[in-house]
């Protein structure tokens, strides 16, 4: 990407709310892209939470950061040649406001145009959009093209990969009852393909029986039949007996907490386990495999997990005491389709063991898995 040192700012900060902060600002830059796409880059200290409104007269692009705060010292570097004049920063309470004015009026950004990278050397988060001009008859022709890829995707049913936890020699989680977590994962996946193939899904399973898989074995499956969803299921144990609840994790280089990181761990110990008969990817699968720190996929994968968070919530399934929703390297995630894995619940908690074998309570977390997928929005 070229960046020029042109730059611009125009700060404006309302009299400061009290509040803190999780986010702050590093630096504001624009730069040009091959097909005559505009580049916005914004740095922050943390992962930004964003939202993005248009205004016309004149043309702005907002990009809406929550619980940020500005720097007005910092200088945006603004490239010759781009659809963006300036930028400029606006402090709403808790939230920062980065607004590029621009020479021309755009359509609303595509999802896979939008690319939140992790820190890198010297740099921090980045927030990067990428757009062209557009609107009026540009906006009506783009908003024709978008309608037709909604009709071809409703055409193509999306594609989606159930992964059952565990398995042959690798029991997972053994209840003080002898409940095995590899038992009751598989009964469940079974039970959630079955629902999706019933409502219009293409789906295949990484293991519909009792046998070992290695985790880039399974993540390959997704790849190998172009998965556009990949689920992990699996049930946890805790050293405490009152643990329980579910939980739902997404691939990240680093664990959220040192909960998640034991239990990656855990999981990706799996791989430990020899069995014959599983041959290891070539090359080019391998390189396909890290591919998901592609942080669009990386997005999307969070998009998902916060949905089954929310349906498993109104269903009323019990969570896991501290975020619902957590990051860790776990090895089944590694590919370049979205998914995360969830864990339905503790084997460990001996009322929630009982749950997770009857029939009603797996009903129930399918039924909250199918829902969420029902909101995923697949057309990215």
């Amino acid at each position: 990407m070229k960046i020029a040192g042109v730059s611009a700012l125009v700060v404006t900060f309302l009299p400061r709310m009290a509040f803190a902060a999780r986010n702050s600002l590093l630096g504001l830059r624009s730069g040009a892209q091959p097909g005559n796409k505009t580049r916005l880059v914004i740095e922050t200290s943390s992962r930004p939470s964003y939202s993005l409104d248009y205004l016309t007269e004149p043309a702005r692009l907002v990009v809406n950061l929550s619980n940020t705060s500005g720097d007005t010292g910092i200088k945006p570097s603004l490239a010759s040649g781009t659809l963006i004049k300036s930028i400029s920063q606006e402090q709403v309470g808790d939230k920062l406001q980065v607004i590029a004015t621009l020479t021309k009026s755009i359509s609303e950004i595509p999802k896979n145009q939008i690319l939140v990278l992790d820190p890198n050397g010297d740099s921090g988060y980045r927030l990067a959009l990428d757009f062209t001009a557009g609107g009026s008859s540009a906006s009506a022709s783009a908003a024709s093209t978008a309608a037709a890829s909604k009709e071809q995707s409703k055409a193509r049913k999306p594609i989606i990969v159930i992964d059952a936890g565990h398995g042959g020699k690798d029991p997972g989680a053994i209840s003080k009852a002898g409940t095995r977590e590899k038992d009751i994962v598989l009964k469940v996946a079974k039970k959630l393909k079955d629902k999706l193939d019933a409502n219009g899904y293409r789906t295949y399973m990484t293991r519909d029986k009792d046998i070992f898989l290695n985790l880039d074995t399974r993540a390959g499956i997704a790849e190998k039949n172009h998965a556009d969803l990949f689920i992990s299921l699996h049930a946890n144990a805790n050293p405490s007996r009152q643990m329980r609840g579910f939980s739902i994790y997404t691939l990240s280089k680093k664990a959220s907490d040192e909960e998640a990181q034991k239990l990656a761990d855990a999981e990706n110990a799996a791989d430990k386990i020899e069995v014959d008969g599983f041959a290891r990817f070539e090359p080019n699968i391998r390189n396909a495999l890290s591919a998901l720190q592609q942080h669009a996929v990386s997005e999307l994968s969070v998009e998902f997990a916060n949905g089954v968070t929310t349906t498993f919530k109104k269903a009323g399934i019990i969570q896991q005491p501290g975020p619902a929703l957590r990051q860790a390297p776990f090895g089944v995630l590694r590919s370049t389709i979205p998914g995360a894995l969830v864990e339905l619940g503790h084997l460990s908690h001996a009322e929630e063991e009982k749950l997770l074998k009857t029939n009603d309570h797996q009903d129930k977390l399918v039924a909250a898995i199918v829902k969420a997928i029902g909101k995923y929005d697949f057309d990215v």
